[in-house]
């Protein structure tokens, strides 16, 4: 039998799961351009994709049909980019990039309803919603590269120092999301135009009507506890 100890030990490790998700995405955007010269990028970008994958597994780690599912997509995408090394085949490549697509999908949906069905907003809770908008971000850098492949040319891609075009897509990505639109890189095909369009169009909904919600709750929470605190001081100074 499971001792109340070991239950306690598990619950709060399972509290703090979408925490080392986001520490692995912001070392991703963080780390990966300034040790560029040191490593060289597309290492890290494997390194830190690792890194994501494997926190990705362990956040939706609540239920072991998640976790399973997870892995199982996780795996042909870390097989395509470390594989790269030693042998090319651009079908497994484009293979692992839509597993990519797939398992940062799944937990997007993983953690979205987690972070829906909870009653009280927790520091896990906030760190569950900053990891879904990422993970979107990183996921829509995934399609592109996938839409890249299948239609080469569907980009303009400045020239530049950057010269790997997953990073220069997970920067695209961010810029669309939060609809800044620098227009260094340019989607030319339809199918990357409504690619765009679509994450622009999710990113505001998702900031207008998720962190919205989250925020409402938490005043909501606030101004209970505040209730609770006045009504028992009340009572303690009639006593």
């Amino acid at each position: 039998m499971i001792k109340n100890s070991d239950v306690q030990v598990i619950s709060s490790c399972l509290r703090g799961r979408f925490l080392f998700l986001l520490i692995s995405i912001l070392l991703l955007l963080i780390l990966s351009p300034l040790l560029d010269n040191f490593i060289g990028l597309k290492f890290l970008l494997n390194i830190f994709m690792t890194a994501i994958f494997i926190s990705g597994v362990y956040a939706v780690s609540q239920k072991k049909i998640y976790m399973l599912i997870t892995a199982a997509l996780a795996i042909p995408m870390l097989a395509s980019l470390w594989s790269a090394y030693f042998i090319k085949i651009p079908y497994f490549q484009l293979t692992g990039q839509i597993c990519g697509v797939l398992c940062m999908a799944f937990m997007v949906i993983i953690i979205l309803s987690h972070i829906i069905r909870v009653k009280n907003v927790t520091a896990d809770v906030i760190f569950g919603a900053i990891v879904v908008y990422l993970l979107m971000a990183l996921m829509w850098s995934f399609m592109y590269s996938v839409v890249e492949d299948l239609h080469p040319g569907s980009f303009i891609i400045p020239e530049g120092p950057i010269k790997d075009s997953r990073f220069l897509f997970t920067y695209f990505s961010f810029v669309t999301l939060a609809t800044l639109g620098y227009g260094d890189v340019t989607p030319l095909t339809a199918p990357a135009c409504s690619l765009s369009i679509i994450e622009a169009i999710i990113g505001q909904i998702y900031l207008v009507v998720v962190v919205a919600w989250l925020v409402g709750m938490f005043v909501s929470q606030s101004l209970v506890k505040n209730t609770r605190y006045n009504v028992i001081n009340h009572k303690r100074e009639k006593v």
